[in-house]
């Protein structure tokens, strides 16, 4: 099995609580905006394998090491990642036309910061979105997702929530 840590729209935001729930993973995906090239950097050196795709806050320094779409295969599971993707009944038109050419099982996407893990009978695939890992955009509660893929099979899904967007110290709330 491998273990797969999924993680979007950091924002240039990385925290203790992200380091631990990335340890242990044998890959960690980012499915865009990362808000900085050394965060690319951090998190590449945190598991054996890394893959993260750009996103539209991404500048020049992140779109140089980082695609617009990743499509790979991991224990035989043909995995789809971009940031703009949007959800079963509700993709976005690029992302349509990327499905109907790679048909994967596993489609990765960020961008709307909203956590969503959800299958697609019509493309016979599962749908995911790890929401927001970072302080920035409308979102109340930081998340991931962890999940482990056996034989070409997602299982032991987790989301995982990493605290609130905002400190206490920031709200003004004591």
């Amino acid at each position: 099995m491998t273990r797969i840590a999924l993680l979007s729209d950091t924002h240039g935001y990385f925290d203790e609580r992200l380091a631990h729930h990335l340890r242990g993973a044998n890959e960690i995906w980012h499915a865009g905006d990362f808000g900085s090239s050394e965060l690319v950097v951090q998190l590449a050196g945190l598991a054996p394998v890394f893959r993260g795709v750009y996103g539209n806050i991404d500048g020049t320094d992140v779109r140089c090491t980082e695609p617009l779409v990743q499509d790979f295969a991991v224990e035989g599971l043909r995995v789809l990642m971009t940031h703009i993707g949007g959800y079963p009944g509700h993709y976005a038109p690029a992302a349509r036309q990327l499905l109907a050419q790679a048909r994967p099982g596993l489609f990765v996407c960020g961008h709307s910061h909203i956590l969503r893990v959800m299958p697609d009978p019509k493309l016979n695939l599962l749908a995911l979105n790890p929401g927001a890992a970072g302080r920035h955009g409308f979102h109340k509660v930081r998340t991931m997702l962890r999940f482990g893929i056996d034989r070409g099979k997602v299982v032991e899904m987790q989301a995982i929530e990493l605290g609130p967007r905002t400190a206490m110290a920031d709200t003004g709330v004591r």
